[in-house]
């Protein structure tokens, strides 16, 4: 049994190791509920942080405190009053604001820095900083009632946490800001971890979400989303919870005026942030300008990553084996789909023009990317590159997926059917079936 969790482990890490080096120097905003803190797993969620960092990923770390201010509100016998969605805070309330965030960011720290002496991730010589990185203005009156001390960010100092990140420091920010004048606002969480994205240029912004994942009508979590589709999702779904709406409205924000990544992750799963980011299906939802997996012509840089990937089926016998070298030198032949910068499909297209015909060769994806359309979307990707290059049709060799093509309207051939210089290469041992389709 040890020997089994052993090799699970091993699995796990070799399928992380891309995503560690994908990872390493990127800048990504985390942003945590006040909800968060009250759990009694949270020291857990703040040593995934400081493992997070360990890894290589320069963090931000913004923090929430709503119920830890209701709670200050109400020691003191005040009433907490909201309006449009938001909090409205007085002078009295601005102290229980103040009081609540400055012990949750102290609490914060200490966990954190203890973490961090951690043998899980000793020597790493990570550091916290906190400062008045944010310089916020007053919501003022809006639509009748004065917000007096909420705020909202004005202005984000890029300059000195890029600083404090390039220095290997994780950067704790709260939910407040401060005036030129030196006043004290009352800032959302959310508000402060979206402009600070943007501030920062970052590559990802990742929201550890209270009210679980998003789900599509099955019930299954949505594992991605264009802009187009979370605007339209935000639309049909008048009923969605406030914080995960909330969430879906920034990351259209911060989408449409960056390409970035914005992850909305469930804070209840175990690990939940290092499964999203190390792993290739993840466990929460990504939301992005453009589609994360695109098709696209290979390069050199990809030869690796389609090595890998057509290994496996070349050991089965499913596909002729295939040298770096032999990759390397029909590169141009292949197009990739691309989730994120790893390769996930690939297929190779290779010409026959004396009889106007082409070979669809090497169709491979990732066992873990199988299902959801995306052999389809490669075969059909294949076919229109054909028809864009001039050829009247195309054709297939396969030993295990006959009836895959015939059912994508390929028709069975003869050997005698192949273009006489693939027909000189055909491998006998093998007895691969023909299958021919005519492009309209």
């Amino acid at each position: 049994m040890h020997e089994d969790h052993a090799h699970v482990g091993l699995d796990w890490f070799r399928a992380a190791v891309p995503y560690i080096a994908a990872h390493r120097d990127r800048t990504m905003v985390v942003a945590i509920a006040g909800e968060a803190a009250r759990s009694p797993v949270f020291p857990a969620l703040l040593r995934d942080i400081a493992q997070l960092r360990a890894l290589g990923p320069r963090v931000v770390l913004v923090h929430g405190a709503r119920p830890q201010i209701e709670v200050r509100l109400r020691d003191r016998g005040l009433t907490p009053r909201y309006a449009q969605g938001l909090r409205i805070t007085d002078a009295d309330a601005l102290e229980a604001v103040c009081d609540a965030a400055g012990r949750l960011r102290l609490h914060i720290e200490g966990l954190l820095s203890r973490n961090l002496g951690s043998p899980s991730v000793a020597g790493t010589r990570v550091r916290v900083a906190s400062g008045n990185f944010v310089t916020a203005r007053p919501l003022g009156v809006r639509d009748g009632v004065d917000f007096q001390f909420t705020g909202e960010v004005r202005r984000v100092d890029a300059m000195a946490i890029e600083r404090l990140l390039d220095d290997g420091q994780i950067v704790l920010l709260s939910p407040l800001g401060y005036s030129p004048t030196g006043e004290v606002f009352n800032l959302s969480g959310e508000d402060v971890a979206t402009q600070v994205a943007l501030a920062l240029k970052a590559d990802k912004l990742i929201f550890l979400t209270e009210a679980g994942p998003l789900r599509d009508p099955e019930h299954e979590t949505l594992g991605q989303l264009t802009v187009p589709t979370a605007e339209r999702l935000l639309a049909d779904n008048p009923n969605l919870p406030e914080e995960l709406a909330g969430h879906l409205r920034s990351a259209i924000e911060v989408c449409s005026i960056r390409d970035l990544r914005v992850h909305l992750v469930d804070r209840h799963i175990d690990g939940g942030l290092l499964i999203e980011l190390f792993s290739r299906r993840g466990i929460g939802t990504l939301v992005s300008r453009e589609p994360v997996e695109r098709l696209r012509a290979a390069t050199m840089d990809d030869v690796g990553g389609i090595f890998d990937l057509i290994q496996p089926l070349e050991t089965e016998g499913i596909l002729v084996r295939r040298s770096r070298e032999h990759l390397e030198l029909e590169i141009d032949c292949f197009q990739v789909l691309d989730a994120d910068g790893l390769i996930i499909g690939t297929a190779a297209l290779y010409a026959f023009p004396e009889a106007g015909t082409a070979e669809i060769a090497c169709l491979a994806l990732h066992q873990d990317y199988r299902g959801g359309g995306r052999g389809d979307q490669i075969l059909e990707h294949m076919e229109a590159l054909a028809m864009k290059r001039g050829h009247r049709q195309v054709f297939v060799l396969t030993t295990r997926t006959a009836q895959w093509f015939q059912e994508r309207g390929y028709q069975q051939g003869r050997v005698d059917d192949l273009p006489p210089g693939r027909r000189a290469l055909y491998n006998q041992a093998r007895n691969s079936r023909v299958f021919v389709k005519h492009l309209g």
